[in-house]
């Protein structure tokens, strides 16, 4: 018998976690970086959305004002996170507290300085979704790595578990054997901009 979602692809928000600082890029918000002429949280939005998500919820941080200045970020629902500084664990739980309420019946994360990973491999783990209960995430050559589609029913023991810069990888680990690992290494590259070394992926 085939796998059927409980509901359709629109009940899975797309959350961007973009909060950081970039301070090994000498203080250059992430979500600002310039990518093909627009700010780097215009393309992860889109990437979202052409993958099956919807709504999208962007978590600011570092540089909030400047952001909903600078990009367009239009349809989307953004969640300020002042503990943005406490690291990432502090930005997802900011932006699952967002959605709880929603309806969403999961929510796929990604993050804003990995533009290396397109709608192919978002669309390719949203389609693994089956209940509130999944646990899904990319794999590259095996290993897993973003995004990650956490089922509405995991959200409460994520946020409790979300701490400084590990975000959910406890939780992860923990549940190791329920992650259903959908390989995209073949559409999409997992490189994160960290360092000034790594623009060039930007250019």
């Amino acid at each position: 018998m085939a796998h059927t979602r409980d509901d359709g692809a629109a009940g899975i928000a797309g959350l961007l976690l973009a909060g950081g600082a970039g301070r090994r890029l000498g203080g250059r918000p992430k979500a600002l970086l310039e990518y093909r002429g627009r700010p780097l949280v215009e393309h992860a939005v889109r990437v979202l959305r052409e993958g099956g998500c919807g709504p999208v919820h962007v978590v600011l941080g570092a540089s909030a004002a400047e952001v909903r200045e600078r990009a367009d970020l239009s349809g989307c629902v953004l969640v300020d996170n002042p503990q943005w500084d406490e690291g990432m664990g502090s930005s997802l739980r900011a932006g699952l507290a967002s959605l709880a309420g929603t309806g969403a019946s999961a929510a796929l994360v990604s993050l804003v300085d990995q533009p290396g990973i397109g709608p192919a491999a978002v669309g390719r783990v949203v389609a693994a979704y089956r209940s509130p209960s999944s646990l899904v995430a990319a794999a590259y050559e095996g290993k897993r790595g973003h995004p990650v589609l956490f089922g509405a029913e995991r959200w409460a023991d994520i946020v409790r578990t979300a701490t400084g810069d590990r975000g959910a990888r406890a939780y992860l680990k923990e549940h190791e054997g329920a992650v259903t690992l959908v390989e995209c290494g073949d559409v999409a590259e997992a490189y994160d901009i960290d360092t000034p070394e790594d623009l060039f992926h930007l250019e």
